[in-house]
């Protein structure tokens, strides 16, 4: 074979697929990758299973790249490298904290109110120990675990009598189930809202049993229509408060006091779902008035609804409040053993409910209301302070200005009431593809960074940033060398 023969492709392909037989021969065993000094860490903090489920893995994955023709073949030590970090990987929750610069401070998809220390305190203790859940300690007798929480709901909402489920869904679920299960249940046509996730007050009538009579129209429902639809068979009227929308314009309703006397005078029972519910007047905090439990209870409804992982800034949960005989009886029924809340939940809603009781020092303690109370004027002082931190951290490609901007409470809570804000605004000649690059990077951080595209631009506004250090600390990660 000529010189020349030689140097072409057709004479050099041969000898290329010979040496991949040997250098497949040169990967290491697994027991090899077994005894480097990275794979005893390896070992120690996944096992021995997953470990050596992970260098076959690693090992695959060489054995693709030689036989794609990669040139060089990875130690033991790399190899064992690679199996460390494919194991890190998978163990790396999802449900990991991270930063949220939405805007919206009760923002469903990242978990809704960030919980007070004291909750937090709480829940790890129950966590740790065993707890009195359902033990009377005076008496040494089996005792209810809605007994921790009883007094404090009775006493912050001037009801006779309360129980708690795992949300405001199962809830309003349960109180109708047991009210108007095979029986009518009259609603305002104006209140058969959908809440989060397409779930609508219909489907969860129907689900509790009860037969759906819509009275009045979308706009404008009168007492005389509650009147007209009252028969032997009606089991229950529902008032949904509008929490999560508002009906504007030519509308009439029928408040709750005139309703809880239309349906004393027919002796059925009057349950009002508050839906995000306060116990507090969020007014004091510079928010909207939104009506509170204890005067929904004062109106004399028999049942009222409403959450814990929203404006009363808890964990999840679903609140039932009203007359003793009404509580009772949804109490007895089978579902509610179905929605009850375990002790961890419990002792944080406890913990929570109890801040309530020096409502002094509520904003200084309950993160939810700190966080909507902060004042504009220090979160502007912020941006101002991180404007050119974070223009370094995105390199020369991004431009980043202070702003102002607009925050909401979320979580269908107050969705016409927004908040003077400010944040940062993070711009690209590049346009929208940049951003979004920029966007999936900040997400893709160890501590995630969210913010919102808003006018061409990606916006985080600032008023949930509370651990400045920590997201200094996570933006020094940002590689803005692979956003330019």
């Amino acid at each position: 074979m000529s010189d020349q023969s030689a140097s072409t492709g057709a004479a050099f392909e041969p000898r290329v697929a010979e040496s991949r037989p040997a250098r497949l021969r040169a990967l290491s065993s697994v027991s090899a990758v077994l005894s480097t000094p990275v794979a005893a860490t390896l070992l120690d903090r996944f096992g021995h299973r997953a470990a050596t489920d992970a260098i076959r893995d690693a090992l695959a994955d060489a054995r693709q790249a030689v036989r794609a023709g990669a040139a060089s073949v990875p130690t033991s030590e790399e190899l064992a490298i690679g199996a460390l970090a494919r194991l890190e990987a998978q163990a790396r929750s999802k449900l990991r904290p991270l930063f949220n610069l939405t805007g919206t401070v009760l923002h469903t998809n990242l978990g809704r109110a960030v919980l007070a220390e004291a909750a937090i305190e709480a829940a790890v203790a129950a966590m740790r120990d065993p707890i009195a859940l359902e033990f009377d300690l005076p008496s040494g007798r089996r005792g209810e675990r809605d007994d921790h929480v009883r007094a404090l709901l009775c006493d912050l909402t001037g009801a006779e009598d309360a129980t708690v489920v795992n949300n405001n869904a199962g809830a309003v679920l349960l109180a109708l189930n047991t009210m108007g299960g095979g029986r009518e249940a009259i609603v305002s046509r104006g209140e058969l809202i959908e809440i989060g996730g397409a779930f609508r007050m219909p489907d969860i009538m129907e689900r509790a049993g009860a037969r759906l009579v819509e009275v009045g129209t979308t706009n404008r429902t009168h007492a005389k229509d509650y009147r007209a639809a009252l028969t032997p068979e009606t089991g229950v009227i529902l008032k949904v408060h509008a929490s999560n929308y508002r009906i504007q314009g030519f509308t009439a309703e029928v408040g709750a006091a005139e309703l809880a006397a239309i349906a004393g005078e027919a002796q059925v029972p009057l349950m009002h779902d508050l839906g995000s519910g306060t116990l507090v007047d969020l007014s004091r905090y510079g928010l909207q008035r939104e009506p509170t439990v204890r005067e929904a209870v004062a109106h004399r409804a028999g049942i009222v609804t409403f959450s814990g992982d929203k404006l009363l800034g808890g964990p999840q949960a679903g609140f039932i409040v009203g007359s003793k005989a009404l509580v009772a009886a949804i109490n007895r029924n089978p579902m509610k053993r179905a929605l009850r809340v375990d002790k961890i939940r419990l002792s944080a809603i406890a913990a929570t409910l109890e801040l309530y009781r020096d409502p002094d020092r509520l904003a200084e303690r309950l993160p939810t209301l700190r966080l909507l109370a902060r004042p504009r004027a220090e979160i502007a002082a912020q941006a101002r302070r991180l404007a050119p931190v974070m223009a370094r951290a995105v390199g020369a490609a991004f431009t980043v200005a202070p702003c102002a901007c607009r925050s909401q409470v979320g979580s269908g809570a107050l969705p016409l009431d927004t908040i003077g804000s400010a944040g940062l605004v993070i711009r690209s000649a590049q346009g929208a593809r940049a951003l979004e690059r920029l966007a999936a990077a900040l997400r893709g951080l160890e501590w995630p960074v969210i913010g919102r595209m808003e006018d061409g631009g990606l916006m985080l506004d600032l008023r949930c940033l509370t651990n400045e250090t920590a997201f200094l600390s996570s933006l020094s990660r940002l590689d803005s060398h692979a956003l330019a």
